[in-house]
């Protein structure tokens, strides 16, 4: 498997790995809780080099691009990203991505643990006479997260930049830097992305980690981020934005997909969804009352009748309940509704709960 630039700074710090697509990652640096809760309470800091990253340059970047993704980046200006999808022609899922509009090109970052999956996928409509050219970025790119309630703070003392006023779909550069600055959506605190090139991961992680010790810096492996991101009711690419559902059904209205940009593959299917309003199931938050943590795909009931499955699962440090994300038809979607999960051969009683479940203090 793939290992990151800071592959021996994580042994170092006592990780224990695992795989995130086709990389060897920290999964816990020893109390995946004790991180989850540094996360909520003071700052963390993760290694997110595993994620997919491209860019696309040449003169035809954009109008190429716009032409195959979801959503609309020509009101994008330099210094701007925002979130798109790329579906099938039958509006399902294949990738879900931040798309950054640079001086001389465009960033595309997978936002989930699969790899070089929008690489792969973008390949394939690169057609010859297209004036524009993809590079994959995964292997020489990394990506740091600093994330909770003094991550602001953290990024502020170590670039010297102020990201408070720094919007969602806004990036900044440093001056003399080679490091993109975003703030994002990854586990329901403020969340700072530090994009850079692999020879400057070790050096821009080790001075916020000296910088950060005061103020209780504590890395944190994807067991964490997963606890995290599902408390706060953010869906990733992979177990719950996949081929078997289409945008709106991920609640995606308005942040991956546009119904004015013109054609894309599947914007038919969008478009009929938001007109007729046949979306035929939505993503949903679930507590489960029981400890048992459901597998990904685990059914879910309405009495004897089977209305949809689980797609991501766990135990949340910061409610200490069973949650997950599930996919009910939309019978069964209003707050409130008590169903039934299957785990490990039994029904555990369930109810459901608008997302998020957890609201950044």
């Amino acid at each position: 498997m793939k290992q990151a630039a800071l592959h021996t700074t994580h042994q170092r710090l006592g990780a224990h790995f695992g795989p995130a697509g086709e990389w060897e990652m920290p999964v816990h640096y020893g109390d995946p809780v004790a991180e989850h809760h540094a996360v909520r309470k003071d700052v963390g800091i993760a290694d997110l080099s595993h994620r997919g990253k491209l860019t696309v340059t040449g003169e035809d970047r954009v109008t190429w691009l716009q032409s195959i993704i979801s959503n609309d980046i020509l009101p994008l200006q330099s210094g701007d990203w925002l979130y798109s999808s790329f579906m099938t022609h039958k509006g399902k899922m294949l990738s879900y991505f931040r798309v950054y509009r640079l001086e001389d090109s465009l960033l595309v970052e997978d936002a989930g643990e699969a790899g070089a999956v929008t690489y792969e996928t973008f390949r394939k409509f690169l057609l010859y006479g297209t004036k524009a050219k993809m590079k994959n970025c995964g292997d020489t790119w990394g990506i740091i997260l600093v994330s909770g309630p003094k991550a602001f703070d953290l990024v502020r003392q170590v670039f010297g930049v102020d990201v408070h006023g720094l919007k969602p779909g806004n990036v900044l550069t440093p001056d003399g830097q080679t490091v993109l600055i975003a703030t994002t959506q990854e586990t329901g605190e403020r969340d700072v992305e530090i994009l850079m090139p692999n020879e400057a991961m070790g050096e821009t992680w080790n001075q916020l980690w000296e910088t950060g010790q005061a103020v209780g810096l504590r890395a944190f492996g994807t067991e964490a981020r997963e606890s995290l991101r599902i408390e706060a009711g953010i869906p990733k690419l992979g177990p719950d934005l996949n081929e078997r559902i289409v945008p709106p059904e991920a609640n995606l209205e308005g942040k991956a997909f546009s119904l004015s940009k013109g054609c894309y593959p599947g914007q038919e299917v969008v478009a009929r969804m938001d007109t007729y309003g046949t979306v035929k199931r939505r993503l949903v938050g679930l507590v489960i009352d029981s400890e048992t943590i459901p597998s990904p795909d685990a059914k879910v009931f309405s009495n004897d009748r089977e209305v949809g499955w689980v797609s991501s699962a766990i135990h949340s440090p910061t409610l200490n309940k069973t949650l997950a994300f599930a996919f009910p038809l939309r019978d069964f979607t209003a707050p409130g509704t008590t169903l039934q999960v299957d785990a490990d051969g039994q029904r555990h009683p369930c109810v459901v709960q608008a997302l998020p479940f957890y609201h950044a203090r």
